[in-house]
């Protein structure tokens, strides 16, 4: 059982949040929690599992309340909300961020400041089982889940974790939504792992998807600007849009119910709400038709 470090409620529809310690490293994280008013379900709330808790965990309550109350309207029905984060006030915690989201084995690069520590990669494994096994056994004290029902989404360094552990651990999760995925991180090694990924007839379901300004053009604002190059060569080698289009693809083909959605005039990073909203709606969709009408 992981230990409780300290613990509060979030500035954001009584969400709560617990610093749990992990049981196997002491790393300690911050885990979000927000439940739906009322009685749950018989088979326990459905829940979206959210990475970068720190700075996805208000839009997701604020969706959920703004659109849940109305089914009818908006074919959203109530469900959990869990987001991992760190215990600061900030949005990201970019050192240990790296270290979590970076699935195995990982690499070391140049601190992110002068005289900051090496940055390192790798540590997904870490990060996967204080996720499934950690968080899993604290929240059976607090909140009852549909085992069945869960899906986990993550944005960037997220969502190229979300990929990486659908492919090594498929039962975990039932919907995966990845946006704006790393897939060419490192070399692009997440390729061998969709080479070799089983689904072994399990109903998955997996949104992709990213924004129009991480294709091959600049967003109208970075044209002009002095590093147009530069980026426009970065464009080349992370091929967001396009991996991520062929990533759909390609686990489609494998008989699952795969898409890809990309979303006009946005970038890296103003994605994100977007992309947030949509994970609610692909985690609690009353009709689970989504798929069709992805692009």
């Amino acid at each position: 059982m992981p230990l409780i470090v300290a613990q509060g409620t979030a500035d954001c529809g009584g969400t709560r949040w617990f610093d749990l310690a992990d049981s196997v490293t002491g790393a300690v994280r911050r885990v979000f929690l927000w439940i739906p008013p009322g009685t749950p379900p018989e088979t326990g709330w459905r829940a979206l599992w959210l990475l970068d808790g720190n700075a996805v965990i208000g839009t997701a309550v604020d969706a959920m309340r703004a659109q849940a109350f109305w089914p009818e309207g908006t074919d959203i029905g109530w469900g959990a909300l869990i987001a991992i984060g760190y215990p600061t006030s900030d949005a990201y915690d970019p050192f240990r961020r790296s270290w979590d989201l970076g699935p195995p084995p990982g690499r070391s690069y140049p601190p992110f400041h002068e005289g900051g520590a090496e940055v390192r990669t790798g540590g997904g494994g870490e990060m996967a089982r204080f996720m499934l096994e950690d968080v899993r056994v604290f929240l059976a004290d607090h909140v009852r889940l549909d085992p069945e029902r869960q899906s986990l989404f993550g944005h960037s360094f997220g969502g190229l974790f979300t990929l990486w552990l659908m492919f090594t651990r498929p039962d975990a999760f039932r919907t995966w939504i990845a946006a704006s995925p790393a897939i060419t991180w490192e070399d692009s090694f997440l390729q061998r792992h969709l080479e070799e990924f089983q689904p072994a007839g399990r109903a998955l379901t997996v949104h992709l998807s990213a924004g129009e300004w991480e294709g091959s053009e600049l967003a109208p604002f970075q044209r002009d600007r002095a590093d147009a190059a530069e980026r426009l060569a970065q464009k080349e080698q992370t091929r967001t849009v396009a991996a991520a289009r062929e990533m759909a693809a390609s686990l489609t083909c494998l008989g699952l119910r795969a898409g890809f959605e990309i979303y006009p005039d946005e970038t890296h990073m103003s994605v994100l709400p977007m992309a947030v909203n949509r994970a609610v709606r692909c985690a609690f969709s009353l009709g689970g038709d989504m798929p069709g009408r992805w692009k």
